[in-house]
């Protein structure tokens, strides 16, 4: 899936000059924690988060006092800089101009992966510098609850793809190449050592997630002690 298939097309915006109190209402009444401020022609400029609404003055926030050593070495257009995003009155003022941006065609993996690295909630989608819509960590669960799903009605693939796929699965995914696996009628069947009941849990997991797998029969032994490294 990809992030066409599950971005939120119909976004909610505001312009550079809209007041962060008309921004918290919007946020309120839309259930969203996140809105991109863009220009007269949908393009994109930044963000502006919960986070940039809750850490002011207003709310009785003060700032940590800095050590006296990091005051020194802090520029002072720096601390300006700080000054106006924690007091601004508008979006242009306290948005974050560090936004994850994907394509419609971004892998909804890659979006997940983006989202963890960057620590944020949300990746807005652009088609070149035009804003079209928006993925959030809500919409990346949908879309899991969308493919398992689909799973439950899409046509089953045959034992032998099911065998190569899953034994594809272990050795590239969990460096497993000493378990023989047969499926007959859609029932895998593991054969081989394991090393831990950890590694028997994954061996489990990796074949009940495989599409066409209707059951998993274990006959899988521990590794006898000096085997494979132990």
């Amino acid at each position: 899936m990809k992030a066409k298939d599950i971005m939120t097309a119909n976004v909610v915006t505001v312009t550079p000059e809209t007041d962060i109190t008309a921004i918290a209402k919007l946020m309120l009444e839309h259930h969203i924690s996140g809105v991109p401020v863009v220009d007269p022609q949908n393009r994109l400029l930044g963000i502006v988060g919960e986070g940039d609404l809750i850490h002011r003055p207003e709310l009785g926030i003060k700032d940590r006092r800095r050590s006296w050593w990091l005051s020194l070495l802090a520029r002072d257009q720096e601390q300006v800089e700080h000054y106006v995003k924690t007091h601004g009155l508008r979006a242009a003022e306290v948005m974050n101009t560090s936004v994850v941006t994907v394509s419609e065609d971004t892998p909804l993996g890659k979006i997940a992966l983006l989202l963890e690295e960057r620590q944020s909630k949300r990746a807005v989608v652009v088609r070149g510098d035009q804003l079209v819509g928006i993925v959030s960590r809500g919409d990346l669960l949908r879309g899991l609850v969308d493919y398992r799903e689909r799973l439950k009605t899409a046509s089953a693939p045959d034992d032998r793809s099911i065998g190569e796929q899953l034994l594809k699965t272990l050795k590239d995914e969990l460096a497993v190449d000493y378990v023989n696996v047969t499926v007959t009628d859609g029932i895998v069947e593991l054969r081989g050592f394991i090393r831990s009941e950890q590694e028997r849990k994954a061996l489990h997991i990796a074949a009940e997630t495989m599409p066409g797998v209707r059951g998993v029969v274990d006959h899988l032994d521990k590794v006898p002690y000096g085997w494979l490294g132990n």
